[in-house]
């Protein structure tokens, strides 16, 4: 609760601040990163991350960890890219170049991506940002349709545009900017990545134990199990990683865990909290193993496919569930009981989120069981 910055004392003051306790804020859900920032800074309203991550740039949005789109603060981009985000893009570039040659668009699929990446930043620079739509119809190659899952029940065609820009953005070359909609739009814009300015390239192997120290600060203690499924890194990596990084061996519910070795003292607890946190929250999502923090309740605030819904949070640990219904009210469902206390903290945060919302309407775009229970949905 303190090094999250949920517990009201510990908030943060500005959104770059809110992003870097947790390493960097999950943005899959397009709510679910402002939401994320609301839990954890005074005073935010959205315009606030929007001018962090389309005018001023101190946020950036990207894909890298477990191939997750994630807002992370721009000082700890080339970390990202070297330590994460390059393992992504060599791994979607080779996924792009069997489409294309399942799809039979090219003897060689290899130049056929880069003829298309080519066009697609040319089009890019002369428009200074566009949708994929837009830009999918600036050129044939862009244009073109691919067909995936051919033969199967899943069957469909994608444009060529859609896979060259998520391509160039895994590749740093694009970056997402600005919705077209409200904050809660996911269809965003793409702009050069010039935009962010000049950023140093970093060696992966001294960015992979810079993001490991960085994690552990805000996670640890952690096993080796959260440690690669966080970072999706291999088990080489990791271990290659941690003996770069000064740390101490723990013991956690008999499992051996690793915590940094200036991390050891004793750790103040702060005042008894509530908090609600959306769908795929950084916290929630923070460790693999999450029995000590989620207890039994997996099945009611997780989807099938180990994706969060929305939670309620006391004292540190997940309690229950909550969701916006259409008028507007925050409906939630304790799934323990906690005292009268903590009751009376939870349904005050769930007032302070409804008057936050305001007229805004946020639904997770992963359903879970008890989130589908509290909407009144099957």
């Amino acid at each position: 609760m303190r090094r999250h910055r949920l517990a009201p004392a510990h908030r943060s003051d500005d959104v770059v601040g809110a992003a870097r306790a947790v390493v960097a804020l999950h943005s899959t859900d397009p709510a679910s990163v402002f939401l994320s920032t609301w839990a954890r800074t005074d005073g935010f309203e959205p315009a606030q991350l929007e001018r962090a991550l389309y005018e001023e740039r101190t946020l950036v949005r990207m894909l890298c960890m477990r191939r997750t789109l994630f807002v992370v603060p721009r000082d700890l981009v080339p970390v990202v890219d070297a330590a994460a985000a390059q393992a992504v893009a060599a791994r979607e570039r080779r996924t792009l170049e069997k489409l294309v040659a399942a799809n039979g668009v090219d003897d060689d699929p290899g130049a056929w991506i880069d003829a298309a990446s080519a066009a697609a930043l040319r089009a890019l620079s002369a428009r200074g940002e566009a949708s994929t739509r837009e830009l999918s119809g600036d050129h044939p190659l862009l244009g073109r349709r691919l067909r995936l899952g051919a033969g199967t029940r899943w069957e469909t065609e994608v444009g060529a545009a859609s896979r060259i820009l998520l391509l160039l953005a895994a590749q740093g070359a694009i970056v997402r900017d600005r919705p077209r909609g409200s904050w809660v739009a996911g269809h965003y814009t793409w702009v050069p990545a010039e935009r962010l300015g000049r950023l140093e390239p970093v060696e992966p192997a001294p960015a992979r134990a810079e993001l490991l120290r960085m994690w552990l600060a805000a996670f640890g203690p952690a096993t080796e199990t959260d440690i690669r499924w966080w970072t999706g890194w291999s088990a080489r990596d990791a271990r290659a990683a941690l003996a770069s990084v000064p740390h101490a061996e723990v013991r956690l519910d008999g499992v051996p865990g690793y915590v940094l070795a200036d991390d050891l003292g004793p750790e103040p607890d702060p005042a008894p909290a509530a908090a609600l946190l959306p769908s795929l929250d950084p916290t929630t999502m923070g460790w693999k193993q999450r029995d000590w923090y989620l207890g039994p309740h997996a099945g009611a605030v997780f989807d099938r496919n180990g994706n969060a819904g929305p939670t309620v949070w006391w004292e540190g640990r997940v309690v229950g569930g909550w969701v916006q219904r259409p008028g507007g009210e925050i409906a939630h469902r304790l799934l323990e009981g906690v005292g009268a206390q903590a009751e009376e903290a939870i349904a005050a945060e769930a007032e302070r989120l409804a008057a936050w919302l305001g007229d805004v309407r946020v639904a997770p775009r992963f359903r879970t069981p008890l989130e589908r229970e509290l909407a009144g949905q099957p």
